[in-house]
């Protein structure tokens, strides 16, 4: 009981350190990227220097680690295409889609729309997962929407391009998160493999199209070939790099850890305090409806937490009961050599060769697969 005690405790502590260090680092990030965009409008430049230093650090951090490398991955090129070039291409528009919302409106408006997450949550586990969730869940949504609403109707710098650039991120990032967790059970790879997997492919698949969208204009652009500006903007950008892989590393972690629900809490929580910094050291102004309309959403965002974790208390409670069957008839058992009638014998034959009911058994009931690799069972 100690070692489980203890264990559990410093699982908890773990848990918190970690969320401390993702607020922080996500706070602090979030207004030097807002500062480098300001300096340096080009956020597809942004993106793939953030996607270059999240691969390029990983390389240490996996050897260090001893992660190893996921050779089923490699094997099983229908899922590589099916899912993880997917995942990579979401992450980079997703991403990019942040950076563009980050440079045309201020951070706190920009993440107060990204509060309408638990809302594309809603939707896409619906179209993917075929889940159904609670009226409590669907009437949480409601005060999102409308402190999303009131927010961009009162917004002093509204501006058409970074509302529908953030709706994007919020959209992307929400399918990546379904699709990252379960890609993490699918293949059992590790989730610093994933992270450096899905940069790796990003930054190869978008980096020709920077030469001739950005590093044209920047080539050409004299207001940064002086020395003091190119100083500036690359210590903004190796800096940025460096935060946004801490960022990543400490997310896929938290991902790893907890549930899709804690992470979603974690996740507001994070929102919350990155609204507040940003209004703190930016001083964005803002007008009191403004601010009423992040608070309703970010209370809308809670709200949704809660409903999310009542149902999934209900849902506990009912799979607690057991599911009880008849025992078999003593007649169908022969002492001598003992035997299972089962009323699917045709079907249980079928989908387990190995099962036969007319044989004995090992363990009395249960087929031996004992013989048999883990992989083939």
């Amino acid at each position: 009981m100690t070692a489980a005690k203890n264990s559990l405790i410093f699982e908890g502590l773990q848990i918190v350190t970690l969320c401390l260090v993702w607020y922080g680092v996500s706070a602090i990030g979030n207004v030097i990227v807002k500062e480098l965009l300001n300096e340096f409008p080009f956020p597809l430049t942004v993106t793939l220097v953030q996607l270059f230093s999240v691969w390029i650090l990983s390389i240490p951090l996996l050897r260090l680690l001893r992660v190893p490398e996921p050779q089923y991955l490699y094997q099983n090129r229908v899922y590589y295409l099916k899912v993880i070039i997917p995942l990579a291409v979401g992450k980079f528009l997703a991403q990019l889609s942040s950076h563009v919302s980050l440079w045309k409106v201020p951070v706190s408006y920009a993440h107060t729309v990204k509060a309408t997450m638990p809302l594309f949550t809603v939707i896409l586990s619906r179209l993917i997962l075929r889940e159904k969730q609670s009226l409590s869940i669907y009437f949480s949504l409601v005060p999102i929407i409308v402190g999303v609403v009131i927010a961009t109707v009162t917004e002093i710098s509204f501006n058409m391009v970074g509302l529908i650039s953030a709706l994007l991120s919020t959209f992307g990032f929400s399918l990546q998160n379904i699709y990252s967790k379960k890609s993490l059970k699918d293949i059992s790879i590790h989730h610093y493999a994933l992270l450096a997997l899905l940069a790796k492919i990003s930054w190869c698949m978008f980096v020709p199209f920077w030469f001739f969208y950005d590093g044209i204009d920047i080539f050409y652009n004299t207001k940064y070939h002086s020395y003091n500006s190119a100083t500036k903007i690359l210590f903004y950008l190796v800096l940025d790099g460096l935060l946004n892989f801490l960022h990543n590393v400490v997310a896929f972690t938290m991902i790893s850890l907890v549930s899709p629900l804690s992470y979603s809490i974690a996740n507001s929580t994070k929102r919350i305090v990155v609204i507040c910094v940003s209004l703190l050291i930016l001083r964005n102004p803002v007008t009191k409806t403004n601010v009423i309309g992040m608070s309703l959403a970010l209370f809308g965002v809670m709200y949704y937490n809660k409903a999310k974790l009542d149902q999934r208390r209900a849902q506990q409670k009912q799979g607690i009961i057991p599911l009880v069957r008849s025992e078999p008839a003593l007649n169908t058992l022969n002492l001598g050599k003992i035997q299972f009638a089962h009323p699917d014998s045709d079907l249980i034959s079928r989908h387990h060769p190995s099962f036969n009911t007319s044989r004995p058994y090992y363990n009395g009931f249960i087929p031996n697969y004992a013989s048999q690799s883990y992989k083939n069972v």
